[in-house]
Parts: structure tokens; C-alpha cells; sequence
């Protein structure tokens, strides 16, 4: 599938690692590093824009390497990209550490999966099937 793409940053576009990857990275669109403090929020550019065909969307996931290395990740996670939106890609992130963390102009800060969306439109009725789970949830098997 061929996806339109605006790339007004310097760096190149979005790609998928090796041939088992689901995601593809995408780069903090920076004229200078920022710090990122505990527990703060920051909504980074990317310099891309989209256009999806109809029935798909892209949904913005975090990097494991980030999360672990510097307990950064992503918020609102995963972030869904519709079909029918134009502007740029930015990416909310947060730091989950205990310590100031910076992010460099160019650095990987997310990944991003295209998937196929259902649409569906609703049956209502007075009563479900049933099931072994019901309305079992939150722990119903014992485990965590």
C-alpha cells in the first residue's frame, strides 16, 4: 500500500527496521535538544503529514529501547491517526523517570503502525449471548 507523506523535516522518512517489523520509527523534529523533566508532558513536531487511505489508520506507539533506557514514553498511547487528518504527526511524551532526560534533534521518539479499521454499525438488543467468562473482569482468573 502507498501512503502520501509531506516530509518538512530534515530527516528520512519513517521505516520499518527489518522485514519482522510491525512499526515504523519516527524522529523528533528539533532545532535543539530538549529536556524533558520527571513526570513532564511535552508535544514534540515531526514534520510529517499523512494521508491515509479511507479504512485505515496510524497509531503512534512507544519505543521499548526509550522506555526502558530512559523511562520515556508515550501518552495517550496508542495514539490514532484517521484517515481524514492533514496536519502534522506530533508526538506527546512523557518521562516516567526519576531524572531530567533529553531528546536531540533527530532522536527516535515513537513508532508508528498503519492498521485497517472496521467500521460497524450497531444492533441493539434486550439481551446477550452468554459465555464460560460473562461478565467476569479485573482479575476474574485468579492471576495478575
Amino acid at each position: 500500500m502507498e501512503v502520501k507523506v509531506v516530509n518538512r523535516s530534515p530527516w528520512p522518512l519513517p521505516e520499518y527496521a527489518t522485514t519482522g517489523s510491525s512499526g515504523m520509527d519516527i524522529r523528533a523534529n528539533l532545532k535543539d535538544a530538549v529536556s524533558i523533566q520527571p513526570m513532564q508532558r511535552l508535544l514534540l513536531p515531526t514534520g510529517l503529514f499523512i494521508e491515509l487511505p479511507q479504512g485505515f489508520e496510524a497509531q503512534i506507539r512507544p519505543r521499548s529501547g526509550m522506555a526502558i533506557k530512559k523511562g520515556i514514553t508515550c501518552l495517550n498511547t496508542p495514539g490514532t491517526i484517521d484517515a481524514d487528518y492533514r496536519g502534522e504527526i506530533k508526538i506527546i511524551l512523557i518521562n516516567l523517570s526519576g531524572e531530567e532526560q533529553v531528546i536531540e534533534p533527530g532522536d527516535r521518539i515513537a513508532q508508528m503502525i498503519i492498521q485497517q479499521v472496521e467500521r460497524i454499525t450497531w444492533k441493539p438488543v434486550a439481551v446477550l449471548n452468554e459465555t464460560l467468562r460473562n461478565d467476569g473482569g479485573f482479575g476474574h482468573t485468579g492471576s495478575l
